[in-house]
Order: C-alpha cells, then structure tokens, then sequence
C-alpha cells in the first residue's frame, strides 16, 4: 500500500512540473531529440546522432533533478548555471551541426533533421533565455562596509 502513495506522489510531482514553463520546455527538447534521432536513424549517413542523444541524455537528467527537487538538496552543483550553459551549448551544436546537414546533405531524412535541428536550436536558446532571469535573481550583492563596522 504504501508503494502505490510513492507512486502517485511521483506521478503527481511529473505533471505538477510538466505544467511550468520549465517543465514544458524539458519536455519539448527530449522529444524534438527523439524525432531528431529517428530522422538520423532513417538516413543513409546517421553520423550526427550523438548530439541528438547527449542532449536527450542531459535533458532527460535534468528533468529529474527538477521534477524530484534534487535541485534544492543538493546543493554542490549550482543548478541554474548548469541548465544554462546546457542550454547555450546545445543551442549552438544544433545550429552549426543543422546547418552543415542542411546545406551538405541531399538526403530527405537528413534534411529533415536538420531542420527539426534548427528547431532545437532555437528551443534551447529559448531554454537558455527563460533560465537567464533566474540566475540574475539568485545573485546577491557583496557587503560594501568593512568587515570591522567602523
């Protein structure tokens, strides 16, 4: 009986967090990867299928964290930084790597995960841009006064 309570609270803290906007977006960006990997799975070259999967990885980790509040016990790692550089640095992966694809590749599926590429890019940055406000909010300003108060 008790491992149903577990349950539901588990079930309940996913779609209490996958109606945020932060929860939206984690959401969105795995599956735009998973689309992005099946459309490199049906291409003649599937050489670009490991940025699709680490970044399914790390968004797939990261919604965890915050879905389970892991954010806020553990507190070694600064979370918010983390997730932003994530989301900067995959931004600009997807974007040079659909734009090589895009342009050097005349094969349908490639071309088309490319485009679901550019896509994911533009997700990421506008992961990266919705995080940016957070990590300006939990900085605070250094004492200005001598430490000895006269």
């Amino acid at each position: 009986m008790e491992s149903s309570d577990n349950t539901q609270g588990c079930v309940g803290q996913c779609t209490s967090f996958l109606r945020t906007p932060k929860g939206i977006v984690l959401a969105l960006e795995i599956g735009l990867c998973i689309v992005i990997l099946i459309c490199y799975g049906a291409s003649v070259r599937p050489g670009y299928t490991g940025l699709a999967i680490f970044e399914m990885v790390f968004s797939i980790a990261f919604f965890i964290v915050f879905t389970l509040g892991l954010n806020k016990q553990l507190a070694f790692v600064h979370w918010g930084w983390s997730d932003f550089l994530r989301a900067v640095i995959a931004a600009l992966l997807f974007l040079i790597t659909s734009l090589i694809v895009v342009i050097g590749h005349s094969d349908g599926p490639a071309t088309a995960a490319g485009v679901f590429g550019l896509l994911a890019a533009i997700l990421f940055a506008y992961d990266a841009y919705i995080t940016f406000p957070s990590l300006r909010r939990s900085h605070t300003a250094a004492p200005t006064e001598s430490p000895e108060g006269a």
